[in-house]
């Protein structure tokens, strides 16, 4: 049987999701992790520092200018991680799911390079964080505070992180039994949210009011 996008679709809404054992081994398989990794999107947390480089808008923020560009740079060799899970078949995946909608990037630039970002899958109310790269200071946390944002303005209810990590749980990230995952995730997918919101200019002081309002405020 054939697995091309809209079978990965499938695979997300049931809380399973791909993953490749190194970048030259073209096999795909599904992981279910017993303990998944979430960021509440009403509990999101942005540290001091972090604040301050956000408002002070040091990168130009766009979404899905450079799909394939945040994806290569994700899948790239880095210090600390010389291989990558994103192999070809992935690859071929994600630029599928980007065509049909589904897969946006949100990318920090300055002086028309592209210096940082992260990209993920959105299904229903469901965003599925994927992976991110940084190639200047911080760029990556602030593509994130951007995206949270966005989420939240648009009505998303879920940013799923795969795996707990230390560096996430930073971002007020949590660790989940599956069991419960898979609770808010069958709430989330009833939900229609306004994609053109991960599309629209924020600015930086408007990124932190979305990213940190109280849930009662949420727009």
């Amino acid at each position: 049987m054939s697995f091309g996008p809209t079978e990965l679709l499938e695979c997300y809404a049931t809380g399973v999701f791909p993953m490749g054992e190194a970048r030259d081994d073209p096999r795909v398989f599904l992981v279910e992790p017993e303990m998944r990794g979430v960021i509440p999107l009403d509990a999101f947390h942005a540290p001091t520092r972090l604040r301050r480089t956000v408002r002070g808008e040091p990168f130009q923020v766009r979404v899905s200018t450079a799909f394939v560009a945040v994806l290569d740079a994700c899948a790239a060799s880095a210090p600390g991680r010389e291989d990558t899970w994103i192999n070809a078949p992935i690859r071929g995946l994600y630029l599928a799911l980007q065509a049909m909608g589904h897969a946006h990037s949100i990318e920090c630039w300055r002086d028309e390079r592209l210096v940082g970002g992260l990209y993920g899958v959105t299904l229903g109310g469901a965003f599925f964080g994927e992976s991110m790269f940084s190639r200047e200071r911080d760029a990556s946390k602030v593509a994130l505070v951007h995206l949270v944002a966005r989420l939240r303005r648009g009505g998303w209810r879920l940013l799923d992180a795969q795996f707990q990590t230390e560096h996430l749980s930073q971002f007020g990230a949590v660790e989940t039994p599956q069991a419960d995952y898979l609770k808010m995730l069958d709430r989330a997918l009833r939900l229609r949210p306004n994609i053109r919101s991960l599309r629209e200019p924020m600015t930086g002081a408007a990124a932190l009011y979305y990213a940190l309002q109280p849930t009662t405020q949420a727009s």
